[in-house]
């Protein structure tokens, strides 16, 4: 099946323009006849969204503190909420962590099993970012057997732990944990000391995750770099996404290395970081931060870019790279991230004011349709 998206306002390689485009074997194709026909008048034709750090799922799979759902299920109405939102390449940030429940291995392994048999009907591209947590040394060997068998798609160096330690004795957060991990608050500090006192295996297991990553050919990432001098280590492993750079000094040194900086869209959305920490509308517009990531909440990723364009330090094609063009190179999927003829026909349909989703389409096929997008097909 052929179809043409007649009337748009596109956004081509060169900027935007009135221009039809033409989908066949899921690619956009040269000019021609088409077996239907969607009319995009008054809206604007993007591509698709690429994310490449989303962690919403996880409250598909524990809505509530030790609260589960089945993993089918949760990864369907993830899937549904990612393609409503325009994203047709959704990177999972799964953590493996030293804690049990939510983050621990047991959920590592079940979630892999769940998205391999979701993957042949799947429209969204869903993938593995591998979150790996610095002290979990126990699951070393569970780590590099999944980077080598090919289910992982990015690594990110992260590490929770010293923040954790720092909160054992906050009674709230203490009961935060203790819940998510399903094991009581005596047996998590426990756990939490215990897998402190490992801290001298840390380096020596990072490099061999970092080894695995660069010989299965996986982008790599470093989280919540607190210095330009961490963030330099990781660079030396091969990561060259600094991802949520906790200061904007630390993502300034990044960029100035030549890094690809990452922030959340959330903070774009609502003004500033949750956490306090450098401002991602202020470093895409000095075009520090040239991607931007649904972090925690997917509806914040499209959103974004037009806010960025109506406080005028971007323009909306510029805007738009940072969730489209941009995290596609720095994950080094040429296929997709661009409505060139010969790409990924990775299609998002949006209002002129970005206010709604019409329709997604994913490799070619509708993936998401509002009514109006029902009525405007032929």
């Amino acid at each position: 099946m052929s179809l043409s998206i007649t009337g748009g306002t596109c956004l081509l390689p060169e900027g935007f323009a009135p221009a039809d485009l033409r989908i066949a074997d899921n690619a956009i194709a040269p000019p021609g006849p088409a077996s239907r026909r969607l009319d995009a008048s008054g809206l604007l034709v993007l591509p698709g969204i690429v994310d490449l750090h989303g962690d919403a799922f996880e409250r598909q799979i524990q809505p509530r503190p030790g609260v589960g759902f089945p993993l089918p299920l949760a990864l369907a109405d993830t899937e549904a909420q990612l393609l409503a939102n325009g994203i047709t390449t959704a990177y999972h940030g799964v953590t493996l962590s030293w804690e049990p429940g939510l983050r621990g291995t047991e959920t590592w392994t079940a979630l892999l099993d769940a998205l391999h048999a979701a993957r042949p009907h799947s429209r969204c591209d869903m993938r593995v970012h591998l979150r790996w947590e610095a002290f979990n040394i126990d699951a070393l060997g569970l780590a590099l057997d999944a980077i080598g068998a090919g289910q992982v798609h990015l690594l990110a160096f992260n590490d929770h732990t010293p923040a954790i330690l720092r909160k054992l004795d906050d009674p709230a957060a203490l009961a935060k944990y203790s819940e998510r991990a399903g094991v009581p608050a005596p047996a998590f500090r426990a756990l939490a000391e215990e897998t402190a006192a490992r801290r001298a295996e840390v380096g020596p297991a990072q490099a061999q995750v970092a080894a695995a990553a660069r010989a299965a050919g996986l982008p790599m990432a470093s989280h919540d770099d607190d210095s330009a001098a961490t963030r330099d280590g990781f660079r030396r492993h091969g990561a060259r996404l600094c991802e949520f750079p906790m200061t904007e000094a630390v993502a300034q040194a990044a960029a100035a290395a030549g890094d690809w900086v990452a922030m959340g869209s959330p903070n774009v959305v609502r003004g500033g970081s949750h956490m306090g920490w450098g401002s991602a509308g202020r470093m895409a517009e000095a075009r520090v931060c040239r991607i931007l990531t649904s972090d925690y909440y997917y509806p914040a990723l499209r959103q974004a870019p037009f806010l960025l364009a109506a406080r005028g330090g971007l323009d909306l094609r510029d805007a738009w790279a940072l969730v489209s063009a941009n995290p596609a190179a720095a994950a080094g999927l040429t296929d997709r991230g661009s409505l060139a003829e010969g790409k990924r026909a990775d299609i998002v349909l949006m209002a002129g004011d970005g206010s709604r989703v019409v329709a997604t389409l994913a490799h070619g096929r509708l993936a998401f349709s509002t009514a109006e997008a029902i009525d405007r097909l032929s």
